[in-house]
Formats: structure tokens, sequence, C-alpha cells
């Protein structure tokens, strides 16, 4: 390594020359701090309570779609039914026989069944389904959150590691100042601000889904 002080006072020092190879470590020390930090009990704690609420949001959808599919050939057979019954009434009427009325009871029975299924998918697609996509929405945001700050963490351990290694040069120098951005520590800390980022692009949407979810129960009661 050649330089200049007086044309060049500030230095950088790095691990190898090799561009290729040097970010290749830094990627795989990065790499290595995520798994870190994904492995401590507050971001595990949080990722689990995500998942759940996740899980029970994709419970209540598939529930949604199985309703749908139930009513849908709830209707099929009603209409079914209802036709033969139609027909049945005319062909006994036209032969002057006694009419039944007993296929009628089916097609009445189907109807208040298609109309239960309906309050139930409103009730779904209405209350529960949103209440749960908020609360997942809300519990990926925390997720996010506890992931950034197990990174700043890791991230500040490292230059507390670094500077007392520098201690030495120091007292040497008396002032060194250390730019910390394009190490480890710097790629650290850029990872936990773009999941702070997106924590909170998050937890906006879970703020606007709640506020529709408001707006809409609110005109139904007024109504």
């Amino acid at each position: 390594m050649s330089f200049y002080l007086a044309e060049t006072p500030t230095l950088e020092a790095v691990a190898t020359e090799d561009e290729q190879a040097l970010a290749e470590d830094l990627q795989a020390r990065v790499a290595e701090a995520l798994q870190q930090a994904e492995s401590e009990a507050s971001v595990c704690e949080a990722a689990g309570a995500q998942r759940q609420a996740q899980d029970c949001l994709d419970g209540l959808r598939a529930a949604e779609r199985a309703l749908n599919r139930h009513a849908k050939e709830s209707r099929e057979r009603v209409s079914e039914f209802s036709e033969r019954a139609l027909d049945n009434l005319v062909e006994a009427a036209a032969a002057g026989k006694k009419l039944e009325f007993k296929r009628l009871d089916e097609v009445t029975a189907g109807e208040a069944q298609i109309r239960t299924l309906g309050q139930a998918i409103e009730r779904l697609a209405e209350h529960l389904i949103p209440r749960a996509q908020v609360k997942a929405l809300r519990e990926e945001a925390h997720a996010l959150e506890a992931m950034a700050r197990a990174l700043e963490r890791i991230a500040q351990q490292r230059a507390e590691k670094v500077l007392e290694q520098l201690r030495g040069a120091v007292s040497e120098e008396m002032v060194l100042p250390v730019d910390m951005s394009k190490g480890v520590a710097g790629a650290l800390l850029a990872r936990a601000a773009g999941f702070k980022r997106l924590a909170v692009q998050v937890s906006e949407n879970a703020d606007r889904i709640g506020r529709a979810h408001q707006v809409i129960n609110g005109d139904r009661k007024s109504s």
C-alpha cells in the first residue's frame, strides 16, 4: 500500500485489495449476522406471532372460499328443486290430480340455507377477515421492527469490538476517525433502516384497512 499523506490525509484500510473477494466476504458476514439476528429470542417471538396471525387470516380466507363454493352449489340445487316442483304442479294440475307441495319444502329449506351461508360470508368478508388482516399486518410490522433492532444491536457490538481493537492506534495518533458505514456494521445498519421503512409501510397499510373497516361499519350502523 502506497500513499502520500500530504495529499491524502484520509486513509482507508481494507482486508484485501481484491474487490470481488472483499464484496463476497462482506456479503457472507452480513448473511451470518442476519442469521444471528433471526435467532434472537425477541425476533423469534415476533416472527412466531406473525406466523400465527397470518395462519389465522389464511384460515378465514379459506373458509370464505369454501362457503362461497357451498353457496354456489346450494343455489344450483335450489334452482333445480324449484323447476322440478313447478313442473310437478303443472303436470298434476293438467292431469286433474291432487296437488303436492312437498318439493316446495325442499326449495324453502334450500333458500334458508343460502341466506344463512350469505350471512356467514358477509360476516367473514366485512368483519372477521379485515380484523384478521389488520392484526397480521400489525404483527408483520412488529416482526420487522424487532429484526431492525436486533441488527442495530449486532452492528453496535461490532463497532465496539472494532474500536477496542483500534485503541492501540488511537493512543499512537491521539485521534483516529473511523467510518463504519462501508463495512459490515454499516451494511447491517442499512439493512435495519430498510426493515424500519418496510415496517412503517406495513403499519400504514394496516391503518388504512382499519379505517376503511370502521367507515363501512359506521355507515351500516347509521343506516
